[in-house]
């Protein structure tokens, strides 16, 4: 079954809009994006890094049989426009996002709702890092600090949110693990 409500914006979240979407949001459910995962893929050379210093930030890579959970995220029509400005200037800050619509599927009912506002990773952007290694991804989250804070904060605030939500994801707890690992060491 798909649903549309009358002129509400819906947005798919997966990274730091989990813990901090900054725009009003109405409604928040659980829901799966088909043939994408979340994937530290993408250089942050602005929030999470520095050019001399790039970290990784969360990105959603195209892979066939894949699939992410996050929320989705309703928005009442008349916040629409200023939601999208604003996510417009948080997320294509470097044009490494590219903003789709995608089909989303709501956990426990399986309500599929179209036109889902999305940013995916532009695989043939520079700041495309689709190749890293985890021990590589850990090794740059755990040395590097943006306008917006220390990258490791990134990673432990999503981790911490999709275990709250009881959403599983086996790379990010390993992630959290190597780098408090070599925080420490």
């Amino acid at each position: 079954m798909t649903t549309e409500m009358d002129g509400d914006l819906w947005v798919f979240g997966y990274g730091s809009l989990l813990w901090n979407p900054g725009f009003p949001v109405a409604e928040a459910q659980v829901a799966r994006l088909h043939h994408w995962h979340r994937s530290f893929c993408m250089s942050s050379i602005h929030h999470r890094g520095t050019v001399e210093n790039p970290g990784l930030v969360l990105a959603l890579d195209a892979a066939e049989g894949a699939h992410c959970d996050g929320l989705a995220f309703r928005v009442e029509a008349r916040y629409a426009a200023q939601t999208i400005d604003y996510l417009r200037e948080r997320e294509l800050i470097s044009s490494a996002y590219v903003e789709t619509r995608q089909e989303v599927e709501l956990h426990g009912d399986r309500t599929r709702l179209a036109d889902v506002l999305t940013y995916v990773i532009d695989a043939e952007h520079d700041q495309y890092r689709g190749s890293l290694s985890l021990e590589d991804q850990a090794q740059i989250i755990a040395g590097a600090t943006g306008g917006r804070g220390p990258n490791d904060e990134y990673l432990f605030n999503t981790a911490a949110h999709l275990r709250e939500l009881g959403l599983a994801d086996a790379d990010l707890d390993w992630l959290v693990e190597r780098v408090q690992a070599l925080k420490t060491a």
